[in-house]
């Protein structure tokens, strides 16, 4: 699936991913291939990506994040 961490200032990340695990408002919680079409506000914390390079940690402050057709995009308001 393809990720995308965006803030006001920059693009952050953009790649394809195996999974993301995102800080939700009600719990955190992990979208893998295939997913759910999602929509969910996010909390203060940490975004862990896993791709064929490994994984990243980014530590967001809040956003949104959107889940369609195997795209993810993550509206951070800072990171």
């Amino acid at each position: 699936m393809f990720l995308e961490i965006i803030t006001p200032d920059k693009k952050v990340f953009e790649g394809e991913v195996s999974s993301v695990s995102v800080p939700g408002k009600k719990g955190s919680f992990q979208m893998l291939e295939n997913h759910a079409a999602i929509i969910s506000t996010l909390i203060n914390g940490k975004v862990k990506v896993k791709s064929t390079a490994g994984e990243e940690i980014f530590e967001v402050k809040g956003g949104v994040v959107e889940m369609l057709n195997n795209k993810v995009i993550i509206l951070a308001e800072s990171v």
